[in-house]
């Protein structure tokens, strides 16, 4: 599609129109694409501000940047936001700052777990510890259950002991899943105290939680 047809097919009173010309932007340069997409930001189908949160991720300057900031501060729904925050860690170390804001401020789940699947923290333990202590403490079981996941990579770094320290109390959950999660987890942690819940965990009532600390011994 030619660039003036895209530009007529944005502003399009058809959001099927509008979908298709956003999609067709990814055959142009950013410099391009960043102004046409920044007409479609306040779109009232949020399925259209989704598209634009992800043609930003893909088509990165600093005004897509700052765009993208707009979207997860301000956007009603959590869908964009979710989408935005995934495309905001594409733009590497200067989008951490702003992630790690919006991970503290916005419960939503869908918004934290894309978070935990977009940004790699293997050079912040401090920051994934935060993470994953804010997960374990909210209410939404998947992304309680991806940060108790998450806690193994910090095993042997600066943040190792108080990892262990969250998995040893989980460790004691009412809820199943989150006891296999553990149990998958320890075995990261070379010390006693993981050794011994693992033992402990064996003995569970629940079968997901012994058949979790068997996985990776066959």
């Amino acid at each position: 599609m030619e660039l003036h047809q895209i530009e007529t097919y944005i502003d399009s009173p058809n959001p099927q129109n509008r979908m298709k010309a956003i999609t067709e932007l990814r055959n142009y340069k950013p410099n391009l694409v960043v102004p046409l997409l920044k007409r479609r930001m306040c779109d009232q189908e949020f399925i259209i501000r989704s598209f634009v949160a992800t043609g930003l991720g893909h088509k990165r300057t600093d005004e897509g940047f700052e765009l993208l900031l707009d979207l997860i501060e301000n956007d009603r729904d959590h869908n964009v936001r979710a989408e935005a925050a995934n495309s905001l860690a594409k733009y590497g170390e200067s989008a951490i700052p702003h992630l790690v804001k919006l991970f503290r401020q916005d419960s939503n789940w869908l918004v934290r777990y894309s978070i935990f699947a977009a940004i790699d923290l293997g050079q912040h333990p401090e920051i994934l510890l935060e993470f994953c202590t804010l997960g374990i403490r909210g209410d939404d079981p998947v992304v309680k259950e991806t940060a108790l996941a998450s806690l193994g990579q910090l095993a042997h770094t600066s943040q190792e002991s108080i990892a262990l320290e969250l998995l040893l109390f989980c460790a004691t959950s009412e809820q199943g899943a989150i006891r296999a999660q553990v149990a998958r987890v320890l075995r990261h942690f070379e010390d006693p105290r993981a050794e011994a819940t693992l033992t402990n965990l064996r003995q569970d009532s629940d079968y997901r939680v012994v058949g979790a600390t068997l996985e990776g011994l066959v």
